[in-house]
């Protein structure tokens, strides 16, 4: 099985050097292609690609890994994975791995998460994603983060072909670490986005703390409580009312895993499809 790993912190970020090391040392083949520099924020954009301008990659080496190939790509990580699934750099990858985020990205403004972002582009072109994130430090548990990512990630392969996980960390040593629960999205995360006028031609734009106390069911309750959470994502989908047929309680509710069920006694992955999105290669 072939990994792509990717960021959007940039791959001369720990995190991803980390996550990379730990995913080399389960035996996994990877190939580790990221931005250039910071794409945080950047969800699943692409940026603006020219056919005219051709878009600079350069190779580098991480410590530790130097038979692993890897590049750095001038463009944000959602790009990364389309090129690396278009066989830019070789035979494309089988899952995406994106991480490990600088931060959580629990709740639902991980929309705008280019982590988060890498591994739905991944669903969307028929492959399987894992995001990972850890909360902040000083100290940061790239460690803890990266070996809880590795067992994730067999789970996800274990799943439906394009599920995507996304998996957040608190920043504590492993045997710290209570465990994995399933866990649905908070209404806020841990912070929320502030904007104010700094004279008659910018805004001045700040992510505060939110202040919120989370349901404990969530990601950031779960977190907080000093669990990793998981949480099954679906990114682009379709809905298609029945206007025809009157809709049932079993049609409208499908079983899935109960928010806040530990994760080692359930099997399924919950995904929309177990269908690719994207013809073979």
């Amino acid at each position: 099985m072939r990994l792509l790993v990717t960021n959007d912190d940039g791959i001369e970020a720990e995190g991803i050097q980390a996550l990379a090391r730990h995913l080399a040392g389960a035996g996994h083949d990877l190939l580790v292609v990221a931005p250039d520099r910071d794409y945080s924020g950047s969800g699943a954009s692409l940026g603006a690609v020219r056919p005219d301008v051709p878009l600079p990659v350069r190779r580098v080496r991480i410590d530790g890994l130097e038979d692993v190939e890897a590049w750095a790509l001038s463009g944000p990580p959602a790009l990364a994975v389309v090129a690396a699934r278009l066989g830019g750099f070789g035979d494309p990858p089988d899952v995406v791995v994106s991480g490990i985020n600088a931060g959580l990205n629990t709740g639902r403004s991980l929309l705008h998460s280019g982590t988060v972002g890498a591994a739905l582009t991944a669903q969307s072109l028929g492959l399987r994603g894992l995001a990972v994130s850890v909360d902040l430090g000083p100290p940061w548990h790239w460690e803890t983060a990266a070996a809880i990512a590795v067992d994730a990630l067999e789970r996800l392969v274990a799943g439906p072909g394009g599920s995507v996980l996304n998996l957040n960390v608190p920043s504590l040593p492993r045997d710290e670490v209570l465990g994995v629960r399933w866990a649905r999205l908070a209404g806020v995360g841990a912070v929320r986005a502030t904007v104010s006028p700094l004279g008659d031609d910018h805004l001045q734009f700040e992510l505060a703390p939110s202040g919120h106390e989370p349901e404990p069911d969530t990601d950031q309750g779960t977190v907080q409580a000093g669990w990793a959470s998981l949480t099954a994502l679906v990114g682009v989908t379709e809905a298609w009312p029945d206007r025809n047929e009157p809709s049932t309680p079993e049609q409208v509710y499908v079983p899935r895993v109960a928010p806040g069920a530990e994760v080692h006694p359930v099997r399924h992955v919950p995904d929309d499809s177990d269908r690719p999105r994207f013809p073979a290669a």
